[in-house]
């Protein structure tokens, strides 16, 4: 074989390692990006099965707590609230999160004032209706801490791997970007304080 027949396998062969190199790397990008729509979407199932129970919530304790009226308007105003923002889920930056969690915590925040004021109500506490409809709150309240957890693993997983170094420029220049985490609420860090 002449020196330049080899000399031109060997660029072929370069370059076909470096295709197969670069298909596999984008590949792997796109794969890992469905991965966290996938659980960015099991985020959003918990969050909208939470959405669904409190109509039936507030209208079973509606007329027994009549007298906490502002406690009932706030819950309604912060699920409206939580409702009004969506994320695309191609584009979960992390200003994007930080906006859907702040109105899913303003519902959490709502919602427990609401079992908070419910407690001074024996006689609510032992409605058949009202019980279930709490035990399945919270139950969704800890799917949703669970979804959220395995989103933040997902996205953990894709950020490490656009961050590395090839990947890094190829996810630049086919525009995979890193995506947001759910965060913990401020204030959540310092141990509450218990006096007696």
């Amino acid at each position: 074989m002449k020196k330049s027949t080899i000399i031109i396998l060997s660029l072929v062969v370069v370059f076909l390692i470096a295709t197969l190199s670069l298909q596999n790397s984008y590949n792997k990008m796109v794969e890992m990006e469905e991965s966290v729509s996938k659980a960015w979407a099991q985020v959003e199932n918990q969050y909208q099965r939470r959405m669904d129970l409190i109509p039936n919530l507030v209208n079973s304790v509606k007329g027994s707590i009549s007298a906490e009226k502002d406690i009932l308007e706030s819950v309604i105003k912060a699920r409206a609230s939580a409702t009004s923002i969506t994320v695309d889920p191609s584009k979960l930056s992390p200003e994007q999160i930080a906006s859907y969690q702040q109105a899913q915590d303003g519902l959490s925040t709502a919602l427990g004032r609401l079992l908070v004021v419910v407690e001074k109500y024996p006689d609510l506490q032992s409605i058949q209706g009202f019980s279930d409809l709490r035990v399945q709150l919270e139950g969704t309240e800890n799917r949703i801490s669970i979804e959220r957890r395995n989103f933040n693993e997902t996205v953990a997983m894709y950020n490490t791997y656009i961050k590395k170094f090839p990947t890094n420029i190829m996810a630049r220049l086919f525009g995979f970007n890193q995506k947001g985490y759910f965060k913990a609420v401020a204030g959540s860090e310092s141990v509450p304080e218990v006096k007696f």
